[in-house]
């Protein structure tokens, strides 16, 4: 089964807030290729990993089980993308963190 991705407003100004944050942080060419690439790496994750298998990914609070957290690597940190299963077939996300900001629970 694939499920359907779809994004909450709050968790699509997250990811425009972390893209803006590291454009903001940029002094080279390179820099501005690394935002390039979190951003991609983020969308990529929740696209691909989310539509095939949520289920897999570890359980947050909230949601009775179907409130997850994806992990996305990125660098020497990464990334953390909360989502919640709210029909067969469908992945609403929630919330989109950098590893080091605090929680959002």
């Amino acid at each position: 089964m694939k499920y359907s991705v779809a994004f909450t407003p709050d968790a699509r100004e997250d990811l425009r807030r972390l893209y803006t944050y590291l454009l903001e942080r940029a002094h080279t060419i390179e820099d501005l290729v690394l935002a390039e690439r979190a951003l991609s790496a983020i969308e990529m994750a929740m696209e691909i990993q989310l539509s095939a298998s949520p289920f897999i990914f570890r359980k947050a609070p909230g949601g009775k089980g179907l409130r997850r957290e994806l992990v996305v690597p990125f660098g020497a940190a990464g990334y953390v993308v909360l989502y919640e299963i709210t029909e067969p077939g469908k992945v609403l996300v929630l919330a989109v963190r950098h590893q080091r900001e605090e929680d959002y629970h």
